[in-house]
């Protein structure tokens, strides 16, 4: 018979596979700090949206807290790379141990040159192979000067008008002949060959690639970060399969990687990784990017955590419930609130646009939510916090904020209630 686990037990056991289940480090975080956190999560998220910070910053901010950003470009942008970029989740960064496993298995291809004629986008493959080979990492619209490519722009798909050099360039991506060398400020990037990103890795034969043992090293790798959970979990975490992962699955469960176990109010069957452990309590507190791995599988977070959470950035503005970018606040084993915040870089100012309690939020929420802003405005280098009067927990967040100070009230509907931070 397989071992029952409480509720309480499974977040536990998640909270600590994330590293979310302690206080952050008290001396300063180091790479190799900051290398422990990304091995164990094994894929962070890239996002262009920059409301806030750049998304793949703030997983490691909500796990180490005040860190400096640059670890994460000399790590991705150095030789050795200790990341790199790829397809996992959604376009993400990646350990390299796991890039060739997942170039057998990731497949987008609404992404690439499949308009494109045949004889075009082996031209335009070409030229592109044979500049990069001879030079430095170059944009888009770098190779596309360089091979003197010219064609007229499309204005029908807004957002998606990529030319053939640009289509091209991310069918190569994900064949694995070039990878992303590094980023520009406006977040373009950089091809080069992979050859190049990864001197030190061989790449493997056609005929000794095997899709079967990637995808049990895959589904291992995020079992491994999930700590608990169910085969649709397993696979969403580089997007792999449903079907495929199960197979993966009970190979893990014969090999002694995954076991069966039953979670209170489950209706799915359940897997615990080899590697989780299971602390007797969590202490952490985290402000949560929409974007974290703690978060991708909505059915599993409302399952674990009774949380019920969408990305609202694409809903209209009208219908949004609590915000354009809302953070889950995390403290304890408990996600007990949802915030939207924005940084307001050129006024040096971090605006909470609006704070939501859960239900079950304890009194101390507020508190602990002002405490987590602060660190978040120190780390982002802003002096102010505005708090705007909208959700339930905007009064007493502002007023733990001035605590000390002139005292805050609630009542009425200013504009916002601005914080200096000392």
């Amino acid at each position: 018979m397989s071992a029952t686990l409480s509720l309480n037990q499974a977040r536990r056991i998640a909270l600590a596979a994330q590293g979310l289940d302690k206080g952050r480090p008290a001396g300063p975080v180091t790479s190799r700090t900051v290398g422990r956190t990304f091995a164990r999560l094994q894929v962070v998220q890239i996002d262009s949206v920059n409301v806030l910070s750049r998304s793949h910053f703030l997983p490691f901010f909500s796990r180490l807290g005040n860190y400096d950003r640059t670890i994460l470009q000399r790590m991705s942008g150095t030789h050795p790379r200790r990341m790199m970029e790829y397809w996992a989740h959604e376009a993400s960064f990646i350990r390299p141990e796991l890039f060739p496993d997942l170039v057998l298995w990731q497949k987008r291809t609404w992404v690439g040159a499949g308009r494109l004629e045949p004889e075009l986008r082996e031209d335009v493959a070409g030229k592109i192979l044979a500049v990069l080979a001879a030079g430095k990492p170059l944009t888009a619209a770098e190779l596309t000067v360089r091979i003197g490519h010219v064609e007229d722009r499309s204005t029908e798909n807004w957002g998606w008008n990529w030319n053939a050099v640009k289509r091209v360039l991310e069918d190569l991506f994900q064949e694995g002949l070039i990878s992303a060398d590094s980023r520009t400020e406006q977040f373009e990037r950089r091809y080069a060959l992979t050859a190049r990103v990864l001197p030190d890795r061989r790449p493997l034969a056609e005929d000794q690639r095997d899709p079967v043992e990637a995808l049990h090293r895959l589904i291992d790798a995020a079992a491994q970060a999930h700590g608990i959970g169910t085969v649709r979990c397993f696979a969403d975490y580089f997007r792999t399969p449903i079907k495929a992962a199960a197979d993966s699955v009970e190979h893990l469960v014969r090999a002694g990687r995954l076991e069966p176990v039953s979670v209170t109010g489950w209706d799915r069957k359940v897997f615990l990784h080899a590697d989780a452990r299971m602390p007797r309590r969590a202490a952490g507190r985290a402000l949560l990017s929409p974007f974290d791995s703690l978060v991708f599988e909505r059915r599993r977070l409302e399952e674990l955590f009774g949380f019920h959470y969408r990305i609202e950035i694409y809903t209209p503005e009208h219908r949004r419930r609590f915000g354009y970018y809302v953070l889950p606040f995390l403290l304890g084993e408990t996600i007990v609130a949802r915030v939207d915040l924005k940084a307001d870089r050129a006024a040096g100012k971090l605006l909470v646009r609006s704070a939501y309690g859960e239900p079950d939020a304890p009194p101390g929420t507020a508190v602990e939510l002002a405490g987590e802003l602060e660190l978040m405005a120190e780390w982002l280098g802003l002096g102010d916090i505005v708090v705007t009067p909208a959700g339930d927990l905007a009064g007493p967040v502002a007023a733990a904020l001035r605590s000390g100070g002139e005292a805050i009230r609630s009542e009425g509907t200013p504009a916002a209630w601005p914080v200096s931070l000392p």
